[in-house]
């Protein structure tokens, strides 16, 4: 062989040892895909399965899938009680339950609630033939009571989902993660951090859709705890409204996105600097004279200044301050947005009785509404709404290129989410506006629209 490969011209050479390799490699990926399906078939068998439904015909179905597929355990019951059961029972109890939700007797949902009761460890999949809105309920409730829930399935049934839904399923022991005790802080310590500065100001990019400018950004407080490291607001906001603290911790916020704004605009960046307001700031009519005031010790625009109000703060409180405060500052030009929209119970009202200039729908209704009837419906409606009012229209929780296409196919004027950016330190924002700016010539608004 050798002989006569050295009697070979160097392209003829070349093209030999390429096929050589090339069918070395051929022979590695066969031989890994092989042993990939044989450690999935392995895993398969090892599986206990349930399937729960009334419909005979749907049992026959549905074990025959999964038997195709390799799954050798696959018990069936065609009523909830007989499957509860074999649940009770440690030699039958499944791994794995396909759950069907409208049975005659024992529905799936009061299934659900025995599966609670009996702290039954496996997963579950729904298999019904609801409608689309009937099954997220379903699968909100089974949540809640944590159980691991790999997905829902319409009837008729494919396999392909079936089965791309199943190898969702990991043993108990690897499903379920330490729940970590979220640490509870003191009043004390929240007051030591505003007065020493621990809370520290991050920023999320909002873009325009259509073209990807950059025109703004959220302020997100986060607590530099000196031993704790970053704590999410979530742990200490509620905790400033109770004990009287919010007003000094919004005036810090404030102060230090106002500051902030004034070395970008310094730096020839001028943005747009939105920061949240709890109701408890609008209780007070010095509020008014403290955002004006801020605004001109930093040579900032109004225009440039965007406070965020949360719908479901307005509505428990007495109009009349807030609606003053508000009022003023928007004849002034401050820019008003109504955030988290759709989550509160007098939207509505809110926009009928307060000068709002923007909306942001909440990122609940925004992350999937392509693929999802319902939060469609949700969106559209709050866009259209908006539009009507003249109000300008921020969508919430962008999380992928799904969501940023929906957006761009759909006229929403602004985006905010991971997708563009997570909330970032003032230091780094430059840094990202390169690489954005990076992305969009890349093709991010050519190859999405």
């Amino acid at each position: 062989m050798g002989s006569i490969i050295s009697r070979l011209g160097s392209n003829e050479q070349n093209l030999l040892t390429n096929n050589t390799l090339w069918i070395q490699h051929y022979h590695f990926i066969v031989s890994e895909r092989v042993a990939l399906k044989e450690n999935i078939m392995h895993s398969a068998s090892q599986i206990k399965i349930l399937i729960v439904d009334d419909d005979t015909f749907m049992l026959k179905i549905l074990t025959k899938m999964l038997n195709n597929q390799g799954f050798e355990s696959v018990e069936a019951c065609d009523n909830g009680t007989d499957a509860l059961a074999r649940i009770d029972r440690q030699e039958t109890c499944p791994d794995l339950i396909l759950l069907d939700l409208n049975m005659p007797n024992m529905d799936g949902i009061e299934f659900v609630r025995y599966l609670v009761e009996r702290k039954f460890p496996g997963s579950l999949i729904l298999v019904s033939g609801e409608d689309e809105r009937m099954l997220k309920t379903a699968e909100k409730l089974v949540h809640a009571h944590r159980i691991p829930m790999l997905g829902y399935l319409h009837k008729p049934v494919s396999p392909d989902k079936l089965n791309a839904l199943i190898t969702k399923w990991a043993p108990p022991e690897k499903q379920q993660q330490p729940v970590s005790e979220k640490k509870t802080y003191s009043a004390e310590s929240l007051q030591t951090a505003i007065t020493n500065r621990e809370l520290v100001n991050y920023y999320q990019p909002k873009v325009t859709v259509a073209t990807g400018k950059i025109i703004g950004v959220e302020t997100l407080v986060r607590w530099h705890h000196p031993s704790d490291g970053l704590v999410m607001p979530g742990q200490f906001i509620h905790i400033a409204e109770q004990c009287g603290l919010i007003n000094d911790l919004t005036c810090l916020v404030l102060k230090q996105a106002l500051t902030q704004a004034r070395i970008w605009q310094e730096n020839g960046i001028v943005l747009r600097v939105a920061t949240n307001v709890s109701m408890d700031n609008l209780t007070s009519l010095d509020f008014q004279d403290l955002v004006v005031n801020l605004a001109i010790e930093n040579g900032l625009s109004p225009q440039n200044i965007v406070l965020e109000v949360t719908e479901s703060q307005l509505m428990d409180a007495d109009s009349r301050v807030p609606l003053e405060i508000l009022t003023r500052l928007r004849l002034k030009r401050f820019h008003l947005s109504i955030d988290d929209f759709g989550t509160g119970h007098s939207s509505m009202a809110q926009l009928r009785d307060i000068p709002f200039d923007e909306l942001k729908i909440d990122q609940s209704f925004v992350h999937r509404a392509w693929s999802d009837e319902t939060l469609r419906a949700m969106y559209d409606a709050s866009l259209s709404m908006a539009k009507q009012l003249g109000m300008e229209v921020v969508a919430e929780g962008v999380a992928d290129a799904e969501d940023w296409t929906f957006l761009r196919n759909t006229g929403c004027d602004f985006a905010q989410g991971n997708f563009i950016s997570k909330p970032l330190k003032a230091e780094d924002f430059e840094q990202w506006m390169s690489d954005w700016e990076n992305r969009l010539h890349n093709g991010l608004i050519a190859n999405t629209a």
